[in-house]
Protein backbone atom coordinates (compact mmCIF):
# COMPACT_ATOMS: atom_id res chain seq x y z
CA UNK A 1 0.00 0.00 0.00
CA UNK A 2 1.38 3.40 -0.97
CA UNK A 3 1.70 5.81 1.94
CA UNK A 4 1.56 9.60 1.75
CA UNK A 5 4.07 10.95 4.25
CA UNK A 6 4.84 14.23 5.99
CA UNK A 7 8.44 14.60 7.12
CA UNK A 8 8.74 17.31 9.76
CA UNK A 9 11.22 20.12 9.04
CA UNK A 10 11.69 20.51 12.79
CA UNK A 11 13.83 17.38 13.13
CA UNK A 12 13.65 15.50 9.82
CA UNK A 13 11.54 12.74 11.34
CA UNK A 14 8.36 11.23 9.94
CA UNK A 15 5.55 13.31 11.42
CA UNK A 16 2.48 11.62 9.95
CA UNK A 17 1.46 9.27 7.17
CA UNK A 18 -1.77 8.10 5.63
CA UNK A 19 -2.50 5.40 3.03
CA UNK A 20 -3.19 6.74 -0.45
CA UNK A 21 -6.61 5.79 -1.80
CA UNK A 22 -6.70 3.39 -4.70
CA UNK A 23 -8.19 4.68 -7.94
CA UNK A 24 -11.23 2.48 -7.40
CA UNK A 25 -11.85 3.80 -3.88
CA UNK A 26 -11.25 7.37 -5.02
CA UNK A 27 -13.81 7.02 -7.81
CA UNK A 28 -16.29 5.62 -5.29
CA UNK A 29 -15.75 8.69 -3.07
CA UNK A 30 -16.26 11.00 -6.05
CA UNK A 31 -19.44 9.13 -6.94
CA UNK A 32 -20.77 9.59 -3.42
CA UNK A 33 -20.02 13.31 -3.64
CA UNK A 34 -21.90 13.52 -6.93
CA UNK A 35 -24.87 11.65 -5.52
CA UNK A 36 -24.99 13.97 -2.49
CA UNK A 37 -24.70 17.19 -4.47
CA UNK A 38 -28.30 17.65 -5.63
CA UNK A 39 -29.73 17.25 -2.15
CA UNK A 40 -27.12 19.63 -0.73
CA UNK A 41 -27.91 22.25 -3.38
CA UNK A 42 -31.64 21.95 -2.59
CA UNK A 43 -31.04 22.94 1.00
CA UNK A 44 -31.91 26.59 1.66
CA UNK A 45 -28.97 28.95 1.18
CA UNK A 46 -29.23 30.16 4.78
CA UNK A 47 -28.91 26.58 6.00
CA UNK A 48 -25.78 25.93 3.91
CA UNK A 49 -24.25 29.18 5.17
CA UNK A 50 -25.01 28.29 8.79
CA UNK A 51 -23.41 24.85 8.47
CA UNK A 52 -20.27 26.26 6.86
CA UNK A 53 -19.93 28.87 9.61
CA UNK A 54 -20.41 26.17 12.24
CA UNK A 55 -17.56 24.28 10.61
CA UNK A 56 -15.40 27.37 10.76
CA UNK A 57 -16.25 27.85 14.44
CA UNK A 58 -15.50 24.21 15.20
CA UNK A 59 -12.03 24.50 13.68
CA UNK A 60 -11.39 27.55 15.87
CA UNK A 61 -12.20 25.39 18.89
CA UNK A 62 -9.37 23.07 17.82
CA UNK A 63 -6.89 25.96 17.96
CA UNK A 64 -4.25 24.43 20.23
CA UNK A 65 -4.00 21.27 18.15
CA UNK A 66 -4.00 23.21 14.87
CA UNK A 67 -1.13 25.49 15.93
CA UNK A 68 1.03 22.63 17.20
CA UNK A 69 0.39 20.54 14.11
CA UNK A 70 1.30 23.44 11.82
CA UNK A 71 4.65 23.82 13.60
CA UNK A 72 5.33 20.11 13.29
CA UNK A 73 4.24 19.75 9.69
CA UNK A 74 5.64 22.89 8.01
CA UNK A 75 7.63 24.75 10.63
CA UNK A 76 5.63 27.90 11.43
CA UNK A 77 6.44 29.10 14.97
CA UNK A 78 3.72 28.57 17.56
CA UNK A 79 4.33 32.20 18.60
CA UNK A 80 2.19 33.32 15.66
CA UNK A 81 -0.75 31.06 16.42
CA UNK A 82 -2.76 29.53 13.60
CA UNK A 83 -4.28 31.10 10.54
CA UNK A 84 -7.54 31.89 12.25
CA UNK A 85 -7.67 35.62 11.59
CA UNK A 86 -7.53 35.24 7.80
CA UNK A 87 -9.43 31.96 7.87
CA UNK A 88 -12.34 33.54 9.74
CA UNK A 89 -12.25 36.81 7.80
CA UNK A 90 -12.48 35.07 4.45
CA UNK A 91 -15.18 32.56 5.35
CA UNK A 92 -17.28 35.13 7.20
CA UNK A 93 -17.07 37.65 4.38
CA UNK A 94 -18.05 35.11 1.73
CA UNK A 95 -20.98 34.04 3.89
CA UNK A 96 -22.07 37.66 4.28
CA UNK A 97 -22.23 38.34 0.52
CA UNK A 98 -23.57 34.97 -0.60
CA UNK A 99 -27.21 36.00 -0.86
CA UNK A 100 -26.45 38.95 -3.14
CA UNK A 101 -23.65 37.25 -5.08
CA UNK A 102 -25.77 34.21 -5.91
CA UNK A 103 -29.02 36.10 -6.55
CA UNK A 104 -30.46 35.91 -10.08
CA UNK A 105 -29.76 38.80 -12.42
CA UNK A 106 -33.27 39.86 -13.42
CA UNK A 107 -33.51 41.33 -16.91
CA UNK A 108 -37.28 41.58 -17.18
CA UNK A 109 -40.23 40.72 -14.98
CA UNK A 110 -43.29 42.00 -16.87
CA UNK A 111 -46.73 40.79 -17.79
CA UNK A 112 -45.27 39.32 -20.98
CA UNK A 113 -41.91 37.87 -19.94
CA UNK A 114 -39.75 36.86 -17.06
CA UNK A 115 -36.10 36.81 -18.08
CA UNK A 116 -33.21 36.26 -15.70
CA UNK A 117 -29.78 34.69 -15.32
CA UNK A 118 -29.42 32.30 -12.39
CA UNK A 119 -26.23 31.02 -10.75
CA UNK A 120 -26.05 27.24 -10.48
CA UNK A 121 -23.42 25.14 -8.71
CA UNK A 122 -20.97 23.30 -10.95
CA UNK A 123 -21.50 20.03 -9.10
CA UNK A 124 -18.42 18.36 -7.59
CA UNK A 125 -15.50 20.71 -6.93
CA UNK A 126 -11.97 19.44 -6.39
CA UNK A 127 -9.85 21.71 -4.19
CA UNK A 128 -6.11 21.04 -4.23
CA UNK A 129 -4.55 23.08 -1.42
CA UNK A 130 -0.88 23.92 -0.69
CA UNK A 131 1.13 23.55 2.51
CA UNK A 132 2.30 27.13 3.12
CA UNK A 133 -1.03 28.42 4.50
CA UNK A 134 -2.97 25.16 4.52
CA UNK A 135 -6.16 26.45 6.14
CA UNK A 136 -6.49 29.90 4.59
CA UNK A 137 -5.76 28.71 1.06
CA UNK A 138 -8.21 25.82 1.37
CA UNK A 139 -11.04 27.92 2.79
CA UNK A 140 -10.77 30.36 -0.13
CA UNK A 141 -12.52 27.75 -2.26
CA UNK A 142 -14.07 25.33 0.25
CA UNK A 143 -16.37 27.85 1.96
CA UNK A 144 -17.84 29.54 -1.15
CA UNK A 145 -18.06 26.24 -3.04
CA UNK A 146 -20.13 24.66 -0.29
CA UNK A 147 -22.23 27.77 0.23
CA UNK A 148 -22.99 27.88 -3.51
CA UNK A 149 -24.34 24.31 -3.42
CA UNK A 150 -21.38 22.31 -4.68
CA UNK A 151 -19.99 19.27 -2.96
CA UNK A 152 -16.26 19.45 -2.31
CA UNK A 153 -13.42 16.97 -2.40
CA UNK A 154 -10.26 18.32 -0.77
CA UNK A 155 -6.83 16.99 -1.63
CA UNK A 156 -4.22 18.57 0.58
CA UNK A 157 -0.46 18.78 0.13
CA UNK A 158 1.46 15.90 1.69
CA UNK A 159 3.51 18.36 3.76
CA UNK A 160 0.32 19.35 5.62
CA UNK A 161 -1.73 16.20 5.21
CA UNK A 162 -3.23 16.54 8.69
CA UNK A 163 -4.69 19.98 7.81
CA UNK A 164 -7.15 18.57 5.32
CA UNK A 165 -8.12 15.81 7.70
CA UNK A 166 -8.69 18.24 10.55
CA UNK A 167 -10.65 20.70 8.38
CA UNK A 168 -12.99 17.95 7.21
CA UNK A 169 -13.38 16.66 10.76
CA UNK A 170 -14.38 20.15 11.98
CA UNK A 171 -17.00 20.53 9.26
CA UNK A 172 -18.41 17.03 9.81
CA UNK A 173 -18.69 17.62 13.56
CA UNK A 174 -20.54 20.84 12.73
CA UNK A 175 -23.11 18.94 10.68
CA UNK A 176 -21.85 19.10 7.10
CA UNK A 177 -22.46 15.60 5.66
CA UNK A 178 -19.33 13.53 5.01
CA UNK A 179 -20.16 13.02 1.33
CA UNK A 180 -20.73 16.75 0.88
CA UNK A 181 -17.20 17.61 2.05
CA UNK A 182 -14.63 14.84 1.83
CA UNK A 183 -10.89 14.98 2.44
CA UNK A 184 -9.09 12.36 0.35
CA UNK A 185 -5.47 11.20 0.45
CA UNK A 186 -4.53 10.94 -3.22
CA UNK A 187 -1.25 10.52 -5.05
CA UNK A 188 -0.52 12.48 -8.23
CA UNK A 189 -1.34 9.65 -10.65
CA UNK A 190 -4.70 8.91 -9.06
CA UNK A 191 -5.57 12.62 -9.04
CA UNK A 192 -4.69 12.92 -12.72
CA UNK A 193 -6.77 9.86 -13.56
CA UNK A 194 -9.80 11.23 -11.72
CA UNK A 195 -9.50 14.56 -13.52
CA UNK A 196 -9.09 12.89 -16.91
CA UNK A 197 -12.13 10.72 -16.22
CA UNK A 198 -14.28 13.83 -15.61
CA UNK A 199 -14.97 12.99 -12.00
CA UNK A 200 -15.05 16.70 -11.17
CA UNK A 201 -16.96 19.66 -12.55
CA UNK A 202 -14.52 22.33 -11.40
CA UNK A 203 -10.94 22.23 -10.11
CA UNK A 204 -9.32 24.85 -7.88
CA UNK A 205 -5.56 24.41 -7.60
CA UNK A 206 -3.03 26.45 -5.62
CA UNK A 207 0.58 25.44 -6.08
CA UNK A 208 3.54 25.51 -8.41
CA UNK A 209 3.57 26.42 -12.08
CA UNK A 210 4.53 22.86 -12.97
CA UNK A 211 1.67 21.59 -10.82
CA UNK A 212 -0.70 23.87 -12.73
CA UNK A 213 0.57 22.52 -16.02
CA UNK A 214 0.01 18.97 -14.78
CA UNK A 215 -3.60 19.86 -13.90
CA UNK A 216 -4.18 21.37 -17.33
CA UNK A 217 -2.69 18.31 -19.05
CA UNK A 218 -4.87 15.97 -17.01
CA UNK A 219 -7.99 18.02 -17.79
CA UNK A 220 -7.25 18.48 -21.50
CA UNK A 221 -10.31 17.66 -23.58
CA UNK A 222 -12.64 17.27 -20.60
CA UNK A 223 -13.77 20.93 -20.68
CA UNK A 224 -13.62 20.97 -16.88
CA UNK A 225 -13.39 24.47 -15.45
CA UNK A 226 -10.09 25.25 -13.75
CA UNK A 227 -8.89 27.97 -11.39
CA UNK A 228 -5.13 28.20 -10.92
CA UNK A 229 -3.04 30.22 -8.47
CA UNK A 230 0.56 29.37 -9.24
CA UNK A 231 3.99 30.94 -8.75
CA UNK A 232 4.88 34.52 -7.98
CA UNK A 233 7.74 36.98 -7.80
CA UNK A 234 5.93 39.91 -6.24
CA UNK A 235 7.75 43.27 -6.28
CA UNK A 236 7.71 46.26 -3.97
CA UNK A 237 8.48 49.78 -5.19
CA UNK A 238 9.48 52.48 -2.68
CA UNK A 239 9.07 55.97 -4.14
CA UNK A 240 10.83 59.12 -2.98
CA UNK A 241 7.79 60.32 -0.99
CA UNK A 242 7.23 57.02 0.83
CA UNK A 243 6.95 56.63 4.60
CA UNK A 244 10.34 54.97 4.94
CA UNK A 245 9.87 53.22 8.28
CA UNK A 246 6.45 51.89 7.32
CA UNK A 247 7.83 50.62 4.00
CA UNK A 248 10.72 48.82 5.71
CA UNK A 249 8.47 47.24 8.32
CA UNK A 250 5.85 45.99 5.89
CA UNK A 251 8.12 44.93 3.02
CA UNK A 252 10.60 43.10 5.25
CA UNK A 253 7.76 41.32 6.99
CA UNK A 254 6.29 40.49 3.60
CA UNK A 255 9.63 39.11 2.44
CA UNK A 256 10.46 36.96 5.46
CA UNK A 257 7.33 36.06 7.48
CA UNK A 258 6.56 32.33 7.44
CA UNK A 259 10.20 31.89 6.32
CA UNK A 260 9.28 33.70 3.10
CA UNK A 261 6.84 30.96 2.14
CA UNK A 262 3.93 33.19 1.15
CA UNK A 263 2.05 33.17 -2.15
CA UNK A 264 2.08 36.97 -2.23
CA UNK A 265 5.30 37.48 -0.29
CA UNK A 266 7.66 40.25 -1.39
CA UNK A 267 10.45 38.71 -3.46
CA UNK A 268 12.17 41.75 -5.01
CA UNK A 269 12.29 45.42 -4.04
CA UNK A 270 13.01 48.55 -6.08
CA UNK A 271 13.83 51.74 -4.16
CA UNK A 272 14.18 55.30 -5.47
CA UNK A 273 17.83 56.31 -5.28
CA UNK A 274 17.10 59.11 -2.78
CA UNK A 275 15.91 56.56 -0.17
CA UNK A 276 17.97 53.56 -1.21
CA UNK A 277 20.81 53.69 1.33
CA UNK A 278 18.51 54.42 4.26
CA UNK A 279 16.04 51.73 3.19
CA UNK A 280 18.77 49.09 2.92
CA UNK A 281 20.33 50.01 6.27
CA UNK A 282 16.99 49.89 8.10
CA UNK A 283 16.00 46.65 6.36
CA UNK A 284 19.17 44.85 7.42
CA UNK A 285 18.61 45.95 11.02
CA UNK A 286 14.97 44.80 10.84
CA UNK A 287 15.78 41.34 9.50
CA UNK A 288 18.71 40.85 11.87
CA UNK A 289 16.32 40.84 14.83
CA UNK A 290 14.79 37.47 13.91
CA UNK A 291 15.34 34.51 16.20
CA UNK A 292 15.76 31.36 14.14
CA UNK A 293 15.00 28.09 15.90
CA UNK A 294 12.60 25.37 16.94
CA UNK A 295 9.06 26.49 15.99
CA UNK A 296 7.69 24.85 19.13
CA UNK A 297 9.72 27.29 21.26
CA UNK A 298 7.50 30.34 22.03
CA UNK A 299 10.56 32.62 21.69
CA UNK A 300 11.25 31.56 18.09
CA UNK A 301 10.24 34.11 15.48
CA UNK A 302 11.59 32.33 12.38
CA UNK A 303 11.14 28.59 11.99
CA UNK A 304 12.63 26.16 9.51
CA UNK A 305 11.49 26.09 5.92
CA UNK A 306 8.93 23.38 5.24
CA UNK A 307 11.49 21.06 3.62
CA UNK A 308 15.25 21.03 3.30
CA UNK A 309 14.96 20.95 -0.51
CA UNK A 310 13.09 24.27 -0.43
CA UNK A 311 15.90 25.79 1.65
CA UNK A 312 18.43 24.34 -0.80
CA UNK A 313 16.77 26.26 -3.64
CA UNK A 314 17.11 29.53 -1.71
CA UNK A 315 20.77 28.84 -0.94
CA UNK A 316 21.43 28.07 -4.61
CA UNK A 317 19.84 31.36 -5.69
CA UNK A 318 21.89 33.31 -3.16
CA UNK A 319 25.13 31.58 -4.19
CA UNK A 320 24.48 32.21 -7.89
CA UNK A 321 23.75 35.88 -7.23
CA UNK A 322 26.93 36.30 -5.19
CA UNK A 323 28.95 34.60 -7.94
CA UNK A 324 27.58 37.20 -10.35
CA UNK A 325 28.51 40.14 -8.13
CA UNK A 326 25.73 40.50 -5.56
CA UNK A 327 26.51 41.17 -1.90
CA UNK A 328 24.80 39.67 1.13
CA UNK A 329 24.28 42.06 4.04
CA UNK A 330 22.85 40.00 6.91
CA UNK A 331 25.57 38.61 9.17
CA UNK A 332 25.27 34.79 9.23
CA UNK A 333 26.85 34.70 12.70
CA UNK A 334 23.60 36.14 14.03
CA UNK A 335 21.92 32.87 13.07
CA UNK A 336 24.01 29.94 14.34
CA UNK A 337 20.92 27.74 14.07
CA UNK A 338 21.29 27.73 10.25
CA UNK A 339 22.18 24.07 9.83
CA UNK A 340 22.54 23.87 6.06
CA UNK A 341 19.24 21.98 6.02
CA UNK A 342 15.71 23.23 6.62
CA UNK A 343 16.84 25.90 9.10
CA UNK A 344 17.84 28.88 6.97
CA UNK A 345 18.96 32.36 8.02
CA UNK A 346 17.20 35.32 6.38
CA UNK A 347 19.20 37.30 3.85
CA UNK A 348 19.17 40.62 1.99
CA UNK A 349 21.11 41.06 -1.23
CA UNK A 350 22.20 44.23 -3.01
CA UNK A 351 24.10 44.85 -6.23
CA UNK A 352 21.57 42.53 -7.83
CA UNK A 353 20.13 42.66 -11.35
CA UNK A 354 17.75 40.69 -13.52
CA UNK A 355 20.45 38.41 -14.86
CA UNK A 356 20.27 36.69 -11.46
CA UNK A 357 17.79 33.94 -10.70
CA UNK A 358 16.94 35.47 -7.33
CA UNK A 359 15.43 38.47 -9.16
CA UNK A 360 13.60 36.41 -11.79
CA UNK A 361 12.44 33.07 -10.42
CA UNK A 362 10.31 32.33 -7.40
CA UNK A 363 12.45 32.08 -4.26
CA UNK A 364 9.75 31.22 -1.71
CA UNK A 365 12.18 31.71 1.14
CA UNK A 366 13.46 34.42 3.52
CA UNK A 367 15.78 36.13 1.04
CA UNK A 368 15.16 39.26 -1.02
CA UNK A 369 17.12 41.39 -3.47
CA UNK A 370 16.97 45.20 -3.41
CA UNK A 371 17.70 47.38 -6.45
CA UNK A 372 18.08 51.15 -6.84
CA UNK A 373 15.90 52.87 -9.48
CA UNK A 374 15.86 56.38 -10.96
CA UNK A 375 12.17 56.91 -11.61
CA UNK A 376 8.73 55.37 -12.14
CA UNK A 377 9.47 54.35 -15.71
CA UNK A 378 12.47 52.25 -14.70
CA UNK A 379 10.57 50.76 -11.77
CA UNK A 380 7.59 49.78 -13.93
CA UNK A 381 9.85 48.22 -16.54
CA UNK A 382 11.61 46.12 -13.89
CA UNK A 383 8.42 45.13 -12.08
CA UNK A 384 6.91 43.93 -15.37
CA UNK A 385 10.08 42.04 -16.27
CA UNK A 386 8.73 38.79 -14.86
CA UNK A 387 6.83 35.76 -16.06
CA UNK A 388 4.65 36.03 -12.95
CA UNK A 389 2.02 38.53 -11.80
CA UNK A 390 0.14 38.18 -8.51
CA UNK A 391 0.60 41.40 -6.50
CA UNK A 392 2.62 44.63 -6.55
CA UNK A 393 3.27 46.79 -3.49
CA UNK A 394 3.64 50.53 -4.18
CA UNK A 395 4.89 52.94 -1.50
CA UNK A 396 3.90 56.58 -1.93
CA UNK A 397 1.69 59.22 -0.35
CA UNK A 398 0.00 59.89 -3.71
CA UNK A 399 -2.91 57.53 -4.39
CA UNK A 400 -3.51 58.93 -7.86
CA UNK A 401 0.08 58.19 -8.77
CA UNK A 402 -0.29 54.66 -7.45
CA UNK A 403 -3.47 54.12 -9.45
CA UNK A 404 -1.80 55.51 -12.57
CA UNK A 405 1.15 53.16 -12.20
CA UNK A 406 -1.21 50.30 -11.47
CA UNK A 407 -2.67 50.63 -14.95
CA UNK A 408 0.78 49.93 -16.38
CA UNK A 409 1.59 46.97 -14.15
CA UNK A 410 1.03 43.36 -15.19
CA UNK A 411 -0.39 42.03 -11.96
CA UNK A 412 -3.52 40.71 -10.30
CA UNK A 413 -3.56 43.12 -7.34
CA UNK A 414 -2.08 46.58 -6.80
CA UNK A 415 -1.36 47.49 -3.18
CA UNK A 416 -0.49 50.95 -1.95
CA UNK A 417 1.30 51.17 1.41
CA UNK A 418 0.64 47.56 2.29
CA UNK A 419 1.64 44.12 1.09
CA UNK A 420 1.17 40.40 1.60
CA UNK A 421 -2.53 40.59 2.39
CA UNK A 422 -5.58 39.00 0.87
CA UNK A 423 -8.72 41.15 0.97
CA UNK A 424 -11.73 38.82 0.68
CA UNK A 425 -13.84 41.62 -0.80
CA UNK A 426 -11.48 41.83 -3.79
CA UNK A 427 -10.87 39.15 -6.37
CA UNK A 428 -7.69 37.17 -5.72
CA UNK A 429 -6.29 36.60 -9.18
CA UNK A 430 -3.09 36.54 -11.19
CA UNK A 431 -1.76 37.02 -14.70
CA UNK A 432 0.88 35.35 -16.86
CA UNK A 433 2.32 32.21 -15.24
CA UNK A 434 0.76 33.04 -11.90
CA UNK A 435 -2.40 31.49 -13.29
CA UNK A 436 -5.98 32.24 -14.23
CA UNK A 437 -9.39 32.53 -12.68
CA UNK A 438 -10.08 34.19 -9.35
CA UNK A 439 -11.17 33.37 -5.84
CA UNK A 440 -13.08 35.24 -3.12
CA UNK A 441 -15.26 38.33 -3.65
CA UNK A 442 -18.41 38.20 -5.77
CA UNK A 443 -16.26 36.97 -8.64
CA UNK A 444 -15.17 33.99 -6.56
CA UNK A 445 -18.79 32.91 -6.25
CA UNK A 446 -19.27 33.38 -9.98
CA UNK A 447 -16.27 31.18 -10.73
CA UNK A 448 -17.66 28.43 -8.49
CA UNK A 449 -21.03 28.51 -10.24
CA UNK A 450 -22.25 28.61 -13.81
CA UNK A 451 -24.80 30.93 -15.39
CA UNK A 452 -28.14 29.52 -16.49
CA UNK A 453 -30.48 31.74 -18.51
CA UNK A 454 -34.26 31.64 -18.18
CA UNK A 455 -36.49 33.13 -20.89
CA UNK A 456 -40.08 32.60 -19.72
CA UNK A 457 -42.95 33.83 -21.87
CA UNK A 458 -46.08 34.17 -19.84
CA UNK A 459 -49.22 32.51 -21.23
CA UNK A 460 -51.91 34.79 -22.67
Amino acid sequence: MKMIQCVSPVNGALYAERPALSLEDAKAAAARARKAQKAWARRPLDERIALVLKGVARLNEMGDEVVTELAGQMGRPVKYGGEFKGFNERSNYMASIASDALAPLVIEDSAAFKRFIAREPHGVVLVIAPWNYPYMTAINAVAPALIAGNTVILKHASQTLLAGERLARAFHEAGVPEDVFANLFLDHDTTASLIGDRQFDFINFTGSVEGGRAIERAAAGTFTGIGLELGGKDPGYVMADADLDAAVDTLMDGATFNSGQCCCGIERIYVHDSLYEAFVEKSVAWVSNYRLGDPLDPQTTLGPMAHRRFAATVREQIAEAVAKGARTLVDPQLFPQDDGGAYLAPQILVDVDHSMTIMREETFGPAVGIMKVRDDAEAVQLMNDSRYGLTVSLWTRDSERAARLGQELETGTVFMNRADYLDPALCWTGVKETGRGGSLSVIGFHNLTRPKSYHLKRAG
